[in-house]
């Protein structure tokens, strides 16, 4: 049976690398939420945003049982910076007996910041689809990230 990766890490920290690293070795489809909020609302979504996140999620793991059924695995790279998110995924695939795999970036602080810098440049200079991160939101996204412990049975990449 098809199975899925999940990807953790805050915002810059290599998920999506990661994830495209895993889809040619696993044979996989990546679900991407930046992908599809991107595309439809491009940098600015506004105070909708995180309302527009939330459902971006319950389509993609619609989705990846979809694509499960099928015999595809799926790699999820949305972030899971919440140990409750993190929780609930393996659970809502749990409860359906599908295998999971979660994966960790951890990455240093100095490094996380140059990551940052280097992004939002590629994304000024339209090199790149993704977020701006400026300083007011690089600070929110560290606040809101949970490092994952020992107990949750991570694979770490650093």
């Amino acid at each position: 049976m098809a199975k899925v990766t999940l990807i953790s890490g805050k915002i810059c920290s290599g998920k999506s690398t990661l994830a495209e690293k895993l889809r040619l070795k696993k044979r996989a489809v990546v679900l991407s939420v930046d992908e599809i909020t991107l595309a439809i609302f491009g940098q600015f979504i506004g105070e909708k945003h995180d309302e527009v996140v939330e459902k971006t999620q319950k389509y993609l793991f619609d989705k990846s049982l979809k694509l499960i059924e099928c015999g595809v695995n799926v790699i999820l790279d949305w972030g899971f910076w919440q140990r409750q998110e993190r929780d609930e995924a393996r659970n809502f695939y749990l409860e359906k007996g599908i295998e999971t795999e979660f994966y960790y970036i951890d990455i240093t602080e100095e490094e996380w910041k140059r990551r940052v810098a280097k992004r939002n440049q590629a994304v000024k200079e339209n090199n790149l689809s993704a977020y701006f991160v400026d300083e007011n939101l690089r600070i929110k996204f560290s606040n809101l990230f949970e490092p994952p412990t020992e107990d949750e049975n991570m694979i770490c990449v650093r």
